[in-house]
């Protein structure tokens, strides 16, 4: 499908205040929750309108203080992880930049992009496959990704820099069968888990995977988006904890030059194909030091000779939030886990700060974050950097 990008210059002017130098620039990734299931009551219909209906109306809480905790941190590349995808962006994304972005929220100043990009997703396609092994081939367990409906938990990048949609390589349809060493799924008597026909047509992505190129004043930036499906919320057999992995070790795989193996929706082979920078970033729903996820893809993808791992965005609220764990201070969730990264590459690349917005009680917008329902259950993530080089 034809990639949904659009500029929104004409016509709109981009605020005071937003203009920084032509290398340096905030990149953030935030899982922002705004999936229909969080705005309607248990059993409502669900579906991209209900989205839709919640950025018409500019009102909702939720979204505003997402949007005021955006205006706070004022990222000049931003990617939103859990945006329901709607293809039209008059009823979509152009909604959320003028009835919340461009509006004051909570004492924060207007904020523009001029650029955005989005695509379609693998949550919510029904495959046609019982994939859950429960006996039916329908529901959200047996869509390509977890999904009541095609395009829930969505990804959307906003940019004050322009986006080259035409050299956007995205991986949604990149079979999992064809990475070499996959993890294999297989039922307590030792069988394969996937039917032969669901395993040949099996996607990796349980959204997608895309690399995206940036023109930041002249020089180009690639951006390395996805999120992996989270390594639960299934049995014995592990079959989400196989999938996370290797969604991660994806990256791991494009960027190190062993990748012949990898395709892209139209076909072109191998991985990494440019001599620019690159950030890795999105929320991978897997930490290097907690949780239930198998840990060596995350661990290799952070710890990766061309990745600079430190500084570790950090917050006193996420301290504050488990005061019992000495690593709490880098958690990005409200469950208590670092799930969400903005990776930049050692080449071409100069990191000058970075951070996870989370505040303490008595700080401006803690109460944004104060439970899911104020925001989301993630922190927005963020890294400022230059690039280096000539353009």
């Amino acid at each position: 499908m034809k990639s949904l990008i659009t500029s929104l210059l004409a016509g709109l002017g981009l605020c005071g205040g937003l203009h920084v130098h032509a290398t340096e620039l905030t990149i953030a990734t935030f899982n922002v929750s705004m999936e229909s299931e969080n705005y309607v009551a248990k059993g409502s219909p669900l579906g991209p309108q209900v989205l839709a209906r919640e950025l018409a109306s500019g009102q909702n809480a939720q979204i505003r203080n997402i949007a005021a905790i955006l205006q706070q941190v004022r990222p000049d590349i931003l990617l939103l992880n859990e945006f329901d995808y709607i293809a039209d962006p008059a009823h979509g994304v152009k909604q959320f930049i003028a009835q919340y972005l461009q509006k004051p929220q909570h004492g924060g100043q207007p904020l523009q992009y001029p650029y955005f990009y989005y695509q379609t997703v693998n949550t919510g396609q029904p495959s046609g496959y019982d994939l859950n092994s429960d006996g039916k081939a329908a529901g959200a367990e047996d869509a390509w990704g977890f999904g009541h409906y095609p395009g829930q938990y969505g990804m959307l990048v906003l940019s004050r820099y322009p986006i080259d949609s035409d050299k956007a390589r995205t991986f949604q349809h990149f079979k999992w069968k064809d990475m070499p060493g996959h993890k294999t799924t297989k039922k307590a008597d030792g069988s394969p888990w996937f039917s032969p026909d669901a395993w040949a047509n099996m996607p990796l992505s349980s959204k997608s995977h895309w690399d995206l190129p940036v023109n930041v004043d002249g020089k180009p930036l690639h951006l390395l988006i996805s999120h992996p499906t989270p390594p639960v919320f299934d049995g014995a057999e592990n079959r989400n904890g196989h999938r996370n992995h290797d969604e991660v070790r994806f990256w791991v795989d494009y960027i190190s030059g062993n990748a012949d193996y990898i395709y892209d929706d139209k076909g072109t082979r191998g991985g990494y194909q440019s001599s620019a920078p690159f950030v890795v970033m999105g929320d991978q729903n897997s930490s290097p030091d907690e949780g239930d996820a198998h840990r060596d893809a995350i661990q290799a993808l952070v710890n990766h000779a061309k990745i600079q791992h430190e500084p570790v965005p950090q917050s006193a609220g996420g301290a504050a939030h488990s005061p019992d764990n000495p690593l709490a201070k880098f958690h990005t969730a409200g469950w208590r886990m670092r799930a969400d990264y903005v990776l930049p590459s050692k080449q071409g690349v100069t990191v000058h700060n970075s951070g996870v917005f989370w505040p303490v009680k008595g700080e401006a917008l803690f109460d944004a974050v104060a439970s899911r329902g104020a925001s989301s259950d993630h922190r927005l993530v963020w890294v400022k950097m230059s690039l280096t080089g000539a353009k």
